[in-house]
């Protein structure tokens, strides 16, 4: 395993022309390995400024502490450098983000000295293609406070159903909890917070020659969203699947079904009841 260090986060908007010239330059055919790196920011504090922005667009309280899913969402700038800096297998663009993982292990003030790091998991396969994931560490000192997994799926041509499929489980009773506005602009404002400028997210012209026919909002500021308008533990799991596009503007309920201090939830369609983000939040 290789460790790359660094003194700062990397600007996001750097490993853009590398994504980019990823649409003309093929991946080379063979067995697809994921490179054995990891990247370390060893000493940070979040920026005040950027925090605030990103607590506004999600819906987080100013309070003195840090949502966990910033700084997951800060890991994003060293997976996308690790995607375009190393010798990543897979095209970035077409990359399908399909579930998020995060355990808080305790609050996390605004001004504590943090180190990051993130590295990948394990290839893994999946009945439409192969996934893979990156694992996220946050640490004060030598404490684990966060801890993060990030699950992207590469579409591939597959012989066989492969993906293990979930028991069935009862449909929780859920309980409209609000009904949510969501605005074309979105995925606009979330990109300029947590520096993802996919396409897809930034304007229905964009989105389209991807083949979708209107702008979708992040995943990730779905889950930020979900979880801002809960009251967490101090300590929790909160565990996400990306269902549904949810395409922008939209109309959504958030809903939500509690068991003993654990809770399940939804957004979905306010129209089609179709979700859009189902996940769960259980006290640790």
């Amino acid at each position: 395993m290789h460790t790359r260090h660094f003194s700062q986060l990397p600007k996001p908007y750097l490993a853009y022309p590398k994504i980019i010239q990823g649409l003309i330059m093929k991946k080379p055919k063979g067995e697809k390995v994921l490179p054995q790196v990891e990247y370390v920011v060893d000493s940070f504090q979040v920026d005040q400024k950027h925090l605030k922005s990103y607590n506004a667009v999600c819906g987080f309280k100013n309070n003195g502490y840090i949502p966990a899913i910033y700084l997951a969402v800060l890991s994003q700038s060293l997976q996308m450098h690790m995607m375009t800096a190393e010798a990543f297998p897979f095209p970035i663009l077409g990359l399908v983000h399909i579930r998020n993982q995060l355990k808080q292990y305790r609050k996390v003030g605004a001004n504590e000295q943090l180190t990051l790091s993130c590295k990948f998991g394990d290839l893994q396969p999946h009945d439409k293609g192969v996934q893979f994931d990156f694992i996220t560490t946050v640490k004060v000192g030598d404490e684990v406070v966060v801890e993060a997994l990030t699950t992207y799926l590469s579409r591939q041509k597959t012989n066989s159903k492969t993906a293990a499929k979930a028991a069935e489980t009862k449909t929780p009773h859920y309980e409209v909890q609000a009904e949510w506005d969501v605005s074309e602009n979105t995925g606009r404002r979330y990109a300029m917070s947590s520096g993802d400028f996919n396409l897809i997210h930034i304007h229905a012209l964009t989105a389209k020659a991807f083949g979708f026919k209107q702008a979708i909002a992040h995943g990730m500021w779905s889950k930020a969203r979900a979880l801002a308008s809960v009251t967490l533990p101090d300590a929790y799991a909160a565990d996400v699947w990306f269902k549904l596009p949810m395409y922008l503007p939209s109309k959504v309920q958030f809903v939500t079904a509690q068991s003993g201090n654990d809770t399940e939830f939804l957004i979905r369609n306010t129209k089609s009841q179709k979700p859009h983000v189902s996940g769960s939040i259980q006290t640790l």
